[in-house]
């Protein structure tokens, strides 16, 4: 399969979204704003804290802080449009607009990878090596490993993306999806296109593996030396450094593994979409609720804020 240099006859898309009554829009459009409404808060509250008391001015808190980021950016980068679609009769995304759509929903994901793993890092050597944690995870290491995140899912997708705008895409010009999804765009094309969804396929199940190995063999260290802590006292604070951390790595992993199950190749558009939602939808709000309320020192930091406290700057 050749990419063509010439410019597609498709100026724009059309995204079908969800084929439902009126009334279920309006619903489903009251119940995505409650929930980008929930997500924006709740992340930004995180942000916040972050920024505002010292005690969460450590490793782990910065990367929850761009993890959170990273969600803000993940959410507005489909749903504004999906809410748009939902009350409008004008359903249409401009080629390039669906093209950065694509672009973007896969440059946060993989940086949302990177990411987790990075963090499962921060926990290991905090458990495994609490002597040298703060010489270890020293500032300059945090900024070149978020920094690494950031350009991983920056430049990973980038290719592909490229080779997806070089298409030639002749009509129809309808997306069975609520967003511009790869595999769903690629298959508009008027070429062949299987080679494109195969090394889809193998560059996502690429970046999961090689995130969920780095993650497992980080707590595979860590679980071995919880073990050896011979106080029990001990062994239950230890854990409950990295609780939050396990609790997001198993959703995020999870819902990942249900989303990559199945090949590009064969998938519905139901299944398409259900999948997508759980990406988009379900996963985001989680994280800054997980990490208030299994994390004594952000429920702390955020009583404070609540009440008018002022946080220790």
């Amino acid at each position: 399969m050749k990419p063509h240099n010439h410019s597609s006859a498709v100026t724009e898309f059309v995204l079908l979204s969800f084929s439902m009554p009126w009334p279920w829009d309006i619903l489903f459009f009251v119940l995505l704003l409650a929930i980008f409404t929930l997500t924006l808060t709740g992340n930004l509250l995180i942000i916040t804290l972050v920024f505002k008391d010292h005690q969460l001015r450590t490793p782990m808190y910065f990367f929850l802080c761009n993890l959170s980021i990273l969600e803000i950016l993940f959410i507005f980068s489909v749903i504004p449009k999906l809410m748009e679609n939902l009350l409008s009769l004008d359903k249409t995304i401009t080629f390039w607009g669906c093209i950065t759509q694509c672009y973007f929903y896969f440059f946060l994901g993989i940086a949302e990878f990177f990411l987790i793993a990075v963090m499962s890092l921060d926990r290991y050597v905090a458990i495994c090596h609490p002597l040298h944690y703060h010489l270890i995870m020293n500032k300059r290491v945090c900024a070149l490993l978020v920094l690494g995140c950031w350009l991983g899912g920056c430049l990973f997708p980038l290719s592909s993306i490229i080779l997806l705008s070089r298409l030639p895409f002749c009509g129809p010009n309808i997306i069975d999806h609520f967003f511009c999804d790869y595999a769903p765009l690629v298959r508009l094309s008027c070429i062949d296109t299987n080679l494109l969804l195969t090394i889809e396929s193998v560059l996502a199940a690429v970046v999961q593996a090689s995130s969920l190995v780095f993650t497992l063999g980080s707590y595979a260290y860590i679980i071995s030396t919880i073990l050896r802590i011979r106080s029990s006292t001990g062994r239950q604070k230890a854990f409950s450094t990295c609780a939050s951390h396990i609790t997001v790595a198993s959703i995020f992993y999870g819902s990942a593994i249900f989303m990559y199950c199945l090949p590009s190749q064969g998938r519905s558009p139901d299944v398409q979409k259900a999948v997508g939602m759980l990406s988009v939808v379900v996963t985001p709000p989680l994280n800054p609720f997980i990490y208030s309320l299994r994390n004594e020192k952000v429920k702390n930091a955020m009583r404070d804020f609540v009440r008018g406290k002022k946080i220790s700057l």
